[in-house]
């Protein structure tokens, strides 16, 4: 049985290019930055978790509920062929008893914080926005696109942002969890417009307040699908 089943909806994805060294730190053992045509990427990722089931089971309150992360990318070369991952930062979501799951099971950096999103769609365009607030300040991401979707091109950047079928967190310098996030190929729409009202630092972490001054290389739009996120393993260094 999956660890967790849902639909991860209308995912908003500004992809911001930076040195990869300044990630050295936090990426896990057993797995290396994975670049897109040698650039390293950090995501900042909004969408809607919706039809929720933990370990099969639907927990009142805590179906339909966002989430806003920062991530980056990583892969690991095992049995022959390489595994495609992504690793957080953090990820906000707003419910107390989430964070302790994923922080507990998957040792994950989730932080609990107020959310709110809003969805519209005209005959010109949709608009998708994802707020949070900490410490009495608010933020927010929004993207306004076509109504329409489109297939995603092979090879392309989007597909590449899209397509880490791997979660990866770090445990210690030789320690890892492990675990595999199953869905179709998702398709997207086209990005008009978009504004990001966010304080990295304040939110993220210090060290990544230079985001602030950076504008996002490419941001994105994908509709998202039923996914599945499967049972952790650790990967540990062998003993001597």
């Amino acid at each position: 049985m999956s660890f967790l089943k849902a639909e991860w909806r209308k995912l908003a994805i500004a992809n911001y290019s930076i040195d990869k060294q300044l990630l050295d730190e936090f990426v896990p053992f057993g797995t290396e930055l994975d670049l897109w045509n040698d650039k390293c990427y950090v995501s900042l990722v909004g969408f809607m978790f919706l039809n929720t089931r933990l370990l099969g089971v639907k927990v009142p309150f805590h179906v339909n509920f966002e989430e806003v992360n920062l991530r980056f990318y990583v892969k690991r070369f095992e049995n022959g062929k390489w595994k495609r991952g992504v690793v957080f930062i953090k990820e906000i979501v707003p419910k107390r008893a989430l964070t302790f799951v994923a922080n507990t099971v998957y040792n994950e950096n989730y932080e609990t914080m107020p959310m709110s999103h809003r969805w519209t769609e005209n005959e010109r365009e949709r608009t998708v926005e994802y707020r949070w607030s900490k410490n009495g300040k608010n933020y927010s991401f929004e993207v306004n696109a076509s109504t329409d979707s489109h297939e995603i091109a092979p090879e392309s950047e989007t597909e590449f942002i899209t397509e880490h079928y791997w979660g990866y967190a770090k445990v210690s310098d030789e320690r890892s969890n492990e675990y595999e996030v199953t869905h179709p190929k998702w398709r997207a729409y086209q990005v008009k417009d978009y504004v990001i009202e966010v304080d990295f630092g304040a939110v993220y972490g210090d060290e990544f307040g230079f985001l602030n001054s950076l504008q996002p290389c490419s941001v994105m739009l994908a509709e998202g699908s039923k996914i599945t996120v499967e049972k952790k393993r650790t990967l540990k260094s062998d003993p001597d």
